[in-house]
């Protein structure tokens, strides 16, 4: 089977594709040659990079930014900004500490425990991702969505976010059952706490917010939507630590179906050094095959030049998913 062979679309639904890996192994140029190629074949795409470095950008040589951007036909791009959602969540707990006052408040220490509530919040950066992930997940606004994950420990938090999200909603909703002796003395300064209005309709969100936390979870574990594509390069602690993350994503019930070797030396005759290296890549080229036979493995060449920009990123793709032999003399390298 071809590795293109393994992209599935089904009308009226968004497909989502994770890529990841270990850091510097390539996986923001897979996910942009990916999302290109995904949108020069007519599928409304949205890449997705929830890697803090912000390399999305400088591997499209344009500007992506934190909210969805048209990069060309059929691609739009989004940078997840976890600084932002930070200085959000800062300003959020500073207003309402300020409000506060124990005249005011009889309930000073529940407050406070609703605010260390707020604050003991999942991690800003995936709860970012997450946040946009629910968001399309939904509107079915796009044909395909690509995830550039962050480096390995960072994309095993966020998918396993759905059962972290329906823990500490509800934590919230037991803080909130707490708080009723004195939610009048604390309306409009946390949230969920109110009248008997507020109290019915937060009480809603929160089941509309289990709801969607159970579908999204339903759509992460559904191989017919969502597939995870493992980036690794021809070293040990490339594949051991892909080999590690696999497993857990199988916890997760994540459909893991290929596995991408990055940066694979060519035989070079004429060259100590490049001889040297290509005979211990070979030997873990053997290595990534036996480890990973249930995935569909694809090799892509370390290149001469960098790539970056589309026209580099389409030829990256049509290698990848083409089947595109380029001449040793006119090669790239994917340096990233």
């Amino acid at each position: 089977m071809k590795i293109k062979d393994l992209f599935k679309f089904k009308d009226g639904k968004t497909s989502f594709i994770f890529v990841g890996g270990k850091g510097g192994v390539g996986k923001t140029s897979v996910s942009a040659a990916t999302a290109i190629y995904l949108a020069k074949q007519g599928k409304k795409t949205l890449i997705v990079s929830t890697d803090p470095a912000h390399s999305l950008s400088d591997s499209l040589e344009t500007y992506v930014g934190p909210y969805p951007k048209m990069i060309m036909k059929n691609l739009y791009g989004v940078e997840i900004d976890p600084e932002m959602a930070v200085e959000k969540q800062q300003a959020e707990l500073k207003s309402k500490k300020s409000l506060a006052s124990p005249d005011q408040l009889p309930g000073l220490d529940l407050l406070g425990d609703q605010l260390d509530l707020a604050s003991s919040s999942p991690g800003s950066d995936e709860a970012a991702a997450f946040e946009i992930f629910m968001e399309v997940m939904t509107t079915n606004e796009y044909d395909v969505v690509v995830f550039d994950t962050a480096p390995t420990g960072h994309t095993l938090r966020f998918l396993s976010f759905p059962d972290l999200m329906d823990s500490w909603v509800g934590k919230m909703i037991k803080a909130k059952t707490k708080l009723g002796s004195v939610t009048s003395g604390l309306k409009n300064l946390i949230p969920f706490v109110g009248g008997e209005d507020e109290d019915i309709a937060s009480t809603a969100e929160l089941e509309e917010t289990k709801r969607k936390i159970s579908e999204a979870k339903k759509v992460l574990t559904n191989p017919e939507l969502t597939s995870f594509k493992m980036i690794v390069i021809p070293e040990e602690m490339s594949i051991y630590e892909s080999e590690r993350a696999i497993e857990s994503l199988k916890k997760n019930d994540m459909n893991v179906d290929s596995v991408i070797v990055n940066q694979v030396m060519p035989d070079i005759d004429n060259c100590d050094f490049c001889q040297s290296r290509y005979k211990i890549q070979q030997k873990r080229l053997g290595l990534i095959h036996q480890k990973f036979q249930e995935q569909v493995v694809e090799e892509i060449p370390l290149f001469k030049e960098e790539v970056k920009g589309e026209k580099k990123l389409e030829e990256l793709a049509e290698v990848l998913y083409e089947g595109k032999i380029i001449e040793q003399s006119e090669k790239d390298t994917i340096l990233l």
